[in-house]
């Protein structure tokens, strides 16, 4: 039962709320400044009715809440689930306007209407319900581990992502090829979302953890007896994928045996368990992982080629962190949101420094080992920005000198240009605002640029000023 609290001294606003109300909502009326904060302190409130020169004789009595603002933002902090609805008469609409720009939820005018009345609380109620399911959604997707990491500024990724969203929608079997840490699993998923079979499940198995004598029973099950242990029936990885996706990661390290059971299913769709006569039907659309070379394997006799040639039907290349180096401080900025999020602090960005040493470090655990170190500074930092002190010493160690710009020469030229302009942009900003110590008016001053266009730059390269004020010794 929602609850509803009237300020107001007219007696027809009142009885027209409580008749519109009365038999769905608890109702509360007051009449004075005091009697309205002892209410919203004492019980919940989820919705407040108040007329303007109530909400004038507040401001007047209070010189802390004499503006809209303050006023609404004081009603938010004792009540923020609270839709507070300004009642005016015509006259007085443009005050009205005005609160809710500052934050109220709406306004009705008086003498009050009651389909206005329903009307208002209706689509508050709407826009409540919309505003619960974004959370929800949100919270699934951080549960689900689906790090907003799609966004890219470098080319050789946004090509990747080009190919995700073309092969997502098909039944092609894919192989996902890249390092360790570069974001094999997460690339599954996201394929996996954007098909047709997005609504069935994603089963991922880690190949390499799998003992090898155990591996073809975990992929396709066994029979009661089939080997020692086998007390029961067991349902294979297949089985369980059925309707949904199967990611195989590390698929090189299977068995020669399992390898042979697993062509039988790219080729045909069917199947036996261990120790089983009954040829089961594959229902499932198969992604694979390798952080080998797999053709090498066949050429060494480790890696059956028939198989190889099933799973490299479409091949996508995942790059190390390394040589995309122009999406790190978006890593950046996500991974802070998420321990923010799940956290008891609120770091807002890096020091310079330490950006500098994220962008010149080689990342051989790529993503991950990105991830990681964050992670430990986020724990030890006590200040709003990750400093150099908690971070390891040999992430600066590797760091390229200050003016170097790295190139690459894999990229057009054309590209390459853009991407040095970038750096120099960059390293202008930083340079700038260390000397003048996040100051944004000064720095503007001194480039020659509106302090807005100076603030849209920091934007763009992740620059937060707290980064560059004075440091205090811990």
């Amino acid at each position: 039962m929602d609850s509803i609290l009237i300020s107001t001294q007219n007696t027809r606003t009142i009885n027209t709320i409580r008749h519109i109300f009365a038999r769905d909502c608890r109702i509360q009326i007051v009449d004075s400044a005091d009697q309205l904060f002892d209410a919203i302190n004492v019980n919940t409130c989820d919705f407040l009715f108040i007329d303007l020169i109530q909400l004038e004789a507040l401001s007047a009595d209070a010189p802390h809440l004499a503006t809209p603002k303050a006023l609404i933002s004081h009603f938010k902090r004792l009540r923020p689930l609270m839709a507070v609805v300004i009642i005016v008469a015509n006259v007085d609409v443009r005050k009205a306007v005005d609160y809710v720009k500052n934050g109220a939820s709406n306004y009705i005018t008086a003498p009050i209407d009651a389909e206005e009345v329903r009307l208002v609380v209706d689509e508050i109620a709407k826009e409540r319900l919309q505003q619960s399911e974004l959370a929800y959604l949100r919270q699934q997707l951080w549960q689900d581990d689906s790090l907003d990491i799609i966004r890219t500024l470098s080319p050789i990724m946004k090509k990747v992502y080009d190919n995700v969203l073309s092969v997502a929608p098909t039944k092609t079997t894919v192989l996902l090829l890249g390092e360790t840490g570069t974001g094999k699993s997460f690339m599954a998923k996201r394929i996996h979302r954007q098909s047709n079979r997005k609504n069935g499940p994603f089963i991922s198995v880690h190949c390499g953890a799998i003992p090898e004598t155990l591996i073809e029973s975990e992929l396709f099950g066994h029979e009661k007896g089939s080997f020692t242990g086998a007390h029961r029936r067991k349902l294979g990885k297949f089985e369980v994928a059925s309707g949904g996706t199967i990611f195989l990661d590390e698929i090189g390290t299977i068995s020669m045996a399992a390898q042979v059971k697993l062509l039988m299913v790219l080729q045909e769709a069917i199947f036996q368990r261990v120790g089983g006569d009954q040829t089961l039907t594959a229902n499932v659309r198969v992604i694979a992982a390798s952080n080998v070379d797999l053709k090498d394997m066949c050429d060494q006799g480790q890696f059956r080629k028939d198989l190889y040639y099933r799973l490299n039907v479409f091949p996508i290349h995942i790059p190390e962190l390394c040589r995309r180096s122009e999406d790190i401080p978006l890593f950046v900025e996500n991974f802070l949101k998420k321990f923010n999020q799940f956290g008891t602090k609120s770091i807002q960005g890096v020091h310079p420094e330490v950006m500098d040493a994220l962008l010149g470090y080689a990342w051989p655990g790529n993503i991950r080992e990105l991830e990681n170190l964050l992670e430990r500074a986020y724990i030890l930092e006590t200040g709003p920005v990750l400093t150099p002190e908690n971070f390891p010493s040999e992430l600066f160690d590797s760091s390229p000198p200050s003016g170097d710009i790295p190139i690459d020469i894999t990229a057009s030229l054309a590209e390459a240009r853009k991407r040095g302009l970038a750096a120099i942009e960059r390293r202008y900003l930083e340079e700038l605002l260390s000397r003048n110590q996040g100051k944004i008016n000064a720095s503007a001053l001194e480039a020659g640029v509106g302090a807005r266009q100076l603030n849209k730059l920091m934007h763009k390269y992740n620059l937060q000023k707290s980064a560059f004020k004075p440091r205090h010794t811990k």
